[in-house]
């Protein structure tokens, strides 16, 4: 993958919890999020347990909005799932690394962005060997409280070769 990546709050408390949050370093050149998702991480995201993995991870940069967030994507999303989306507008991001589906589909559906997932980038840290096992990080992850939908839990095993 090695580009730009612009990454909603879930994504990166997912990857603290498992301690590999170094995985986005490792497969993208430039990590950026919002101004808004930069508060949550402060405040810990919904577990309280983002803080430190990612105040260590300086690589993460967070870049201010230079235009006003959609109205519409206000009043659907929260404004760091909104904020994602208008920075990856905005940067012309490669890629934009979004776990909640209305979000998802929003970026994808309506503004053609390029859209992953933490299951994806489990699955290309596996395969450029950064990873042993995407089925273990996945456990972890739903260890942690976590969710990830079974469907795509188990396509990713599939994708990374093992089931």
């Amino acid at each position: 993958m090695s580009r730009s990546l612009v990454s909603n709050t879930g994504p990166i408390i997912a990857l603290a919890l498992i301690e590999r949050i170094d995985i986005l370093q490792s497969l993208f050149a430039v990590v950026m999020i919002s101004e808004d998702v930069h508060k949550e991480l402060l405040e810990g995201g919904p577990s309280g347990r983002g803080i430190l993995p990612y105040q260590k991870a300086s690589w993460i940069k967070a870049h201010p909005i230079t235009s006003p967030v959609d109205p519409l994507l206000m009043t659907v999303l929260d404004s760091g799932e909104a904020s994602v989306i208008q920075l990856a507008r905005e940067t012309k991001a490669d890629y934009v690394l979004i776990d909640e589906r209305k979000a998802r589909k929003i970026a994808r559906d309506i503004f053609d962005l390029s859209v992953i997932g933490t299951a994806r980038v489990l699955v290309e840290a596996k395969r450029k060997g950064i990873l042993n096992s995407v089925g273990d990080a996945l456990k972890q992850l739903k260890e942690a409280g976590y969710w990830i939908h079974g469907d795509i839990v188990l396509y990713a095993q599939k994708e990374a070769g093992e089931k």
